[in-house]
């Protein structure tokens, strides 16, 4: 290893860790000793974390306040020094930190605020996707819809969140606000967030959409999600209703490719 890359290793290090090494090849003077010009570049590197996590998770920080954020955002530099060379991923375990550290964990809304502000930053960050028309599909002859498999839009994003974390963060997008944290009565409520060109879209579903958009997420074929529906659905009318979610679905732009058997 090469005198610079060495020194790279125990810069960066010191960053993620507190690892002191590297300061045998920092100089310092009478007025500033070698620690204390590290601690500039430390102080200033947690800064820029702190930032990056005001930025990605608005919601959050107005549900804890600006001086619990603080702390908050400092524990989990702590717990996740940041592994990725771009810091748009620095927030990735945020949501699961919380629900497993005290005092957060004991507030399963903070958690699931911060998953549903990570699930719009993915989704926001996917790459560009076909997205079919209804148009599209209509060709398709009857013969193959038995068989026919759907590929989502890259962007689509699937949630269980039993408080409304939603509902806080748009009225936090709006600068109204937001009601108070409130859990929904005995089961979790499934949401789908998607984009929409540059628009990042969501909604709730209802039990029998969610679970025929993961049945097609985990590879299930037409016929498969229809069977699957007459859980909710007369068996006679799974294929019309399945059908009918699937012209929403286009409509919306979440279909990207139909895939024939």
């Amino acid at each position: 290893m090469s005198e610079l890359a060495r020194l790279q290793e125990q810069f960066h290090a010191y960053l993620l860790s507190g690892e002191p090494r590297v300061t045998e090849c920092v100089t310092g003077t009478a007025r500033v000793s070698a620690e204390q010009r590290l601690a500039v570049y430390g102080r200033a590197y947690r800064l820029r974390l702190q930032e990056v996590l005001d930025g990605d998770f608005q919601g959050l920080r107005t549900l804890v306040g600006a001086p619990e954020f603080e702390r908050l955002g400092h524990a989990y530099i702590d717990a996740h020094p940041s592994g990725h060379p771009s810091l748009r991923w620095f927030g990735k375990y945020l949501s699961a930190f919380l629900a497993r550290t005290p005092p957060y964990a004991a507030q399963p809304v903070l958690a699931e605020m911060a998953a549903f502000e990570w699930a719009q930053g993915e989704v926001f960050d996917a790459e560009d996707d076909a997205a079919l028309s209804v148009e599209d599909i209509a060709p398709l002859p009857p013969r193959a819809w038995p068989t026919m498999r759907l590929t989502f839009h890259a962007s689509l994003r699937r949630l269980n969140l039993d408080w409304n974390a939603p509902s806080i963060w748009q009225a936090v997008k709006k600068k109204e606000t937001p009601p108070a944290p409130a859990q929904s009565e005995g089961v979790m409520i499934p949401w789908l967030l998607w984009r929409s060109k540059l628009e990042i879209r969501w909604r709730s579903l209802s039990a029998d959409e969610a679970w025929a958009i993961d049945a097609c997420m985990q590879g299930h074929n037409f016929s498969e999600v229809c069977e699957g529906l007459c859980e909710w659905i007369e068996t006679s009318s799974a294929a019309l209703h399945a059908a009918v979610m699937l012209k929403r679905w286009a409509t919306d732009g979440l279909v990207a490719r139909v895939t024939p058997a």
